[in-house]
């Protein structure tokens, strides 16, 4: 059964940093790509970041030189380190299972739950 369940979400205030994780059941984690999106209220969903199973990383230009992706696995757990958060990245977080093409990271549309992220000027 595939699963990815996100915490970490809370309400910071601009300039502040925040940590989200991810945790992936066994199989997900060792097979897949592990990447993280966001959707901000009236806006699509888009990709921010992803990691390899090899540990290669992808962002977008939005969040490149704020965001780190990272993998533990020892917990199977995927993070994402937030900082010089602005009111503009203010969205709902999702851990997602995807791949690694000459593209970057894709989707293969397995979800987590997501986790909202309020980041107040």
């Amino acid at each position: 059964q595939v699963q990815l369940v996100e915490s970490g979400g809370g309400l910071v205030q601009a300039g502040e940093s925040l940590r989200l994780s991810c945790s992936v059941s066994g199989s997900t984690f060792s097979n897949n790509a592990i990447g993280w999106y966001r959707q901000a209220p009236g806006k699509q969903r888009e990709v921010i970041a992803g990691i390899s199973r090899g540990g290669i990383t992808d962002y977008a230009d939005s969040v490149k030189g704020r965001f780190t992706i990272s993998r533990d696995s020892a917990k199977n757990t995927v993070y994402l380190q937030m900082t010089s958060l602005t009111p503009e990245d203010t969205a709902v977080y999702y851990c997602n299972g995807g791949g690694f093409g000459t593209g970057g990271y894709y989707s293969r549309n397995y979800w987590g739950q997501g986790t909202q992220v309020t980041v107040s000027s």
